[in-house]
Parts: structure tokens; C-alpha cells; sequence
């Protein structure tokens, strides 16, 4: 059975093989050396510090993938908008794992205070992402030409949007 979790320190293993599966045969990332297990956790514990989600799919005891958003920006003007990241397993593509995970991120976003989710994603060409994104109400507000430099090809990102709660129809609670 599929359970979408918050991801724990055992976790981190199977995430940090997953992220390097995609920094050395994917560009949806523009890393071009895999991070280690260290640096996964350095990330993973950046982000909870935060307050923001950092979720895995797990099915039957295995990571199939994990998500999370990190603020889109330091300065403080951005404190409701925040960037996802989603990566999956290569065994889970086709399952509808990514849909049920970046759902999940969204609810888990909402409830931090998010008010808009920021997609940056690798490369024109990567039509499971960027399908990922629409299925779940993200909508395309541009493309960045040629800004990344990977396996000796040129690549764009393509930007992606969503607002989530209130959005920007109303002022933030605290502001």
C-alpha cells in the first residue's frame, strides 16, 4: 500500500540514490555531482527547520520517491512563495506516484502558510514533470532559454505556478 509520509532520517538513503539516479541521467536537476548522504541530510534538516514539508512515498517499506518545498527566495517579501521539488524512483514512473505526491506537498505546503508554489523544472523536454505539475492545477507562466549547460546540450526550465489557500486574494495573516 502507498503511504505518503513525512520523511524520516531512515529515509535518507533511499532519497539521496534517488536524487543521484537523476543528477547523473536526468535534467530535471542542474546539479552535475551527486550529493552525498551528508549533504541530503544537511538539506532535508534546512528544510524541516523551516517548518516546511519534506515527504516521501513509500510503498510497502520502499521509497518511491519524495517531495518538498524551500522558500523561493531569502528575503522576507517572498515568505509565502516557495519552490517544490519532486524526484521519483525510475521504477515508479507511470504509477501516478508523482501526482499523489506533489498533491500531497501542496496540503502539507498549505498548512506551513505557502501561498504560492514555485516549479523550476529542468529542461523544456521533460514532459512527466511538467505533466506532473498540470495534473495537480500547476499552470506554465514561462520558459527560461538555454540557461543550463548539461550532458553537452543547452537547457531551458520551464516555469510553473500554482496558488494555494487564499492565494493572493487576500493579505497573509501576519503581514
Amino acid at each position: 500500500m502507498l503511504i505518503l509520509r513525512p520523511s524520516t532520517d531512515g529515509d535518507l538513503p533511499a532519497i539521496t540514490a534517488i536524487y543521484a539516479h537523476h543528477v547523473s541521467h536526468g535534467t530535471g536537476t542542474f546539479e552535475t555531482v551527486s550529493p552525498s548522504e551528508a549533504d541530503m541530510a544537511a538539506r532535508r534538516a534546512d528544510v524541516l527547520a523551516k517548518d516546511l514539508p519534506y515527504l516521501v512515498a513509500d510503498l510497502d517499506g520502499r521509497v518511491l520517491g519524495f517531495a518538498y518545498c524551500q522558500w523561493f527566495k531569502p528575503r522576507p517579501a517572498y515568505r509565502y512563495s516557495a519552490e517544490d521539488s519532486i524526484y521519483l524512483d525510475p521504477d515508479a514512473a507511470g504509477q501516478r506516484i508523482g501526482n499523489k505526491l506533489l498533491s500531497e506537498l501542496v496540503r502539507h505546503a498549505h498548512a506551513a502558510g505557502v501561498r504560492k508554489l514555485i516549479a523550476v523544472i529542468g529542461d523544456s523536454g521533460n514532459v512527466r514533470s511538467i505533466g506532473v505539475h498540470r495534473a495537480v492545477g500547476f499552470r506554465h507562466v514561462g520558459t527560461i532559454e538555454a540557461c543550463g549547460w548539461k550532458f553537452g546540450r543547452w537547457l531551458d526550465i520551464v516555469l510553473m505556478e500554482k496558488s494555494i489557500g487564499e492565494g493572493s486574494r487576500t493579505p497573509p495573516e501576519a503581514a
